[in-house]
């Protein structure tokens, strides 16, 4: 039965009428992966509410477009992970360190504001960075599926089994991660050039550890994403004045940073192809955040956006820092850090995260999978195995 199947995923992949174009992009169709449960490993660019749970919660604008209140997501609405749940057929992931009235039925979210790859120095309330990196995540992974599993097997009432996922279904389930651009931070803020570019495979090799760790546990299906232009956040480009020849590119992001982004990314991949060949079993999709959103920070017009360095809620400059929901002092003026009219036209919520709609916008934009590699849709990603792309 294995080979019969393996003979059919061969013809849908080989079979060019199977294929759809996009301009240059060649995209494989495939029939859709049958996803009951998803679980996603990050920071903030994916976190549901974790790091919320854990210490505070977001104020006020926050989640206003979508949500109507703030429910920990560092946005003005729905995040990528938010979207990609919607595409894939699964409800919103519930964040593992909320304990109230979380249902975990389709899947958890493991992200936290603040997480790095590799572990991190210092507490939370002096570096912001999260106690939960991802070594910690997976670890929650593993006790939850373990938990999960003795409570099944020791016949639990049917209101307790309803609210987590069937044993049966981890192997099954599809596993995103999106983290990585903290670690680059934490570099730019502490090292000079030469050392950022050289913590590089430290940070990658601890990931790939990670991502074999989860494959120890049952993962089989990973649609991995690399991280964005850190280059371009509007909170770094606010505090750039009368810069030196060279230090921002032709579309006014800081280049240095974005270059160590792009080393970050090519040796990730790098990794994954090694990585696909060690693990045949598993579907490993390597997504192109990067692309995705540089396109938009440098197509803002043209896809509807004002301009692509315009923050919506929160004040940053040289010397200040007002972030969104809170008050400070602009200038020598007390100012309140609230939404701008129509975050709709903004790509950029606080100066670091984005809006629902840019958000939705990217989302869109990798979903096909015309930014992967290989070009495999989300919903036929467990379709990606290497035994079967050779």
């Amino acid at each position: 039965m294995g080979l019969l199947i393996n003979l059919v995923i061969w013809v849908f992949l080989s079979s060019p009428s199977l294929r759809s174009t996009n301009g240059d992009e060649v995209m494989i169709n495939l029939p859709a992966c049958d996803y009951s449960t998803m679980y996603n490993f990050g920071d903030s660019n994916s976190d549901t509410g974790g790091i919320a749970a854990a210490f505070y919660p977001p104020a006020s604008p926050s989640g206003e477009t979508y949500f109507r209140r703030p429910v920990g997501r560092a946005s003005d609405g729905r995040l990528i992970i938010d979207f990609l749940a919607e595409n894939v057929g699964v409800p919103y992931l519930s964040p593992y360190l909320d304990s109230v009235g979380s249902s975990y039925e389709n899947g958890a979210n493991f992200a936290t504001g603040g997480a790095t790859i590799l572990r991190p120095n210092g507490s939370w309330f002096d570096t912001g960075l999260s106690p939960f990196n991802l070594e910690i995540q997976v670890e929650h992974f593993t006790q939850f599926k373990d938990r999960t599993t003795y409570l099944y097997g020791q016949g639990q009432d049917e209101c307790t089994r309803k609210r987590l996922p069937k044993p049966e279904n981890f192997s099954e389930a599809l596993f995103t991660l999106d983290i990585g651009q903290n670690d680059v931070a934490v570099g730019i803020r502490s090292l000079s050039y030469e050392l950022q570019q050289a913590a590089v495979p430290k940070i990658i090799s601890q990931f790939i550890t990670q991502v074999r760790g989860l494959h120890e546990r049952g993962a089989r299906t990973f649609w991995v994403h690399n991280t964005g232009p850190i280059g371009c956040l509007p909170a770094t480009i606010a505090k750039v004045k009368e810069p030196a020849a060279g230090y921002l590119d032709e579309n006014g992001c800081v280049k240095d940073q974005n270059d160590v982004a792009l080393q970050f990314n090519q040796e990730l991949k790098d990794e994954i192809v090694k990585l696909r060949a060690e693990l045949s079993d598993a579907a490993i999709v390597y997504v192109d955040m990067f692309a995705a959103k540089y396109e938009l920070i440098t197509n803002a017009k043209n896809q509807g956006f004002e301009d692509p360095f315009e923050i919506c809620c929160g004040y940053h400059g040289i010397g200040y820092d007002v972030w969104c929901g809170n008050k400070g002092t602009v200038n020598g003026s007390e100012v309140s850090a609230g939404s701008c009219a129509d975050p709709s036209k903004i790509i950029s919520w606080d100066g670091v995260h984005y809006t629902e709609a840019a958000n939705h916008w990217i989302a869109n934009r990798i979903m096909n999978g015309s930014l992967s590699d290989p070009s495999i849709p989300i919903t036929s990603a467990c379709h990606a195995r290497a035994n079967l792309l050779l």
